[in-house]
């Protein structure tokens, strides 16, 4: 699975549940950016633990 960000074509690792917006599976790079903001919680992949880096 790729991530959802527009151009990235990183493996997905983490799905991150935002209050204000669809929910939304990400890379570890955009996932560490995201998940920085209030509310934003990120859960992990299963089997995608060879994408954190």
């Amino acid at each position: 699975m790729e991530c959802s960000k527009p151009g990235c074509e990183n493996e997905a690792a983490v799905r991150l549940y935002v209050p204000w917006a669809e929910d939304r599976v990400v890379c570890t790079a955009h996932g560490r950016a995201l998940v920085q903001r209030d509310g934003v919680v990120a859960e992990p992949i299963e089997g995608s633990e060879e994408n954190w880096r």
